[in-house]
């Protein structure tokens, strides 16, 4: 499926996203958690050392400006774990998620033309990741990397990779 970016939504993450792209980071990164009717999780590279490398360098957040973007259905958007915590893990909206607005989440793109109709697809059998829920623990992602979810998590989505138009 296609994203587009705008970068004026969140230029930090556009950026980020954009330099990850451009240095190949997005070659066979699994789709590690997908709940239906949320969103579905990538960005942990599948080379734990890739992984080590990047989980220190936080970019700093961008506002979220509701008015403009907001989290719907098919919008692209970086996780994190508090304030100027983003750094690669990224999700899209399944559905409209319009309270990750107030909670500091502003979007980077969303889903063009039918994406959407490819991003529905995504194998969502293993939900939310452990301790919470039966899909794989981002720890053991990020220290064992593809290699522990090819092996616990067969039937997973992956991104082959990303490129820019």
């Amino acid at each position: 499926f296609e994203v587009e970016v705008t970068r004026a939504w969140a230029p930090n993450g556009a950026d980020r996203f954009y330099n990850l792209i451009k240095i190949g980071f997005f070659k066979d990164i699994a789709i590690f958690r997908a709940i239906p009717g949320f969103m579905f999780q990538f960005g942990i590279h599948g080379n734990p050392q890739v992984s080590a490398a990047w989980r220190p360098a936080r970019i700093t957040d961008d506002k979220v400006n509701s008015a403009i973007a907001s989290n719907n259905a098919g919008y692209l958007t970086f996780a994190k774990a508090g304030p100027n915590t983003r750094t690669t893990q990224m999700f899209i909206n399944f559905g409209n998620n319009a309270n990750l607005d107030g909670m500091g989440f502003p979007p980077i793109g969303k889903i063009i033309n039918d994406g959407m109709s490819v991003a529905k697809k995504i194998n969502t059998e293993y939900g939310e990741g452990a301790p919470s829920g039966r899909g794989p623990a981002q720890g053991m992602v990020q220290g064992r990397g593809n290699a522990y979810l090819k092996a616990d998590f067969p039937n997973l989505d992956y991104i082959k990779t990303v490129t820019i138009k």
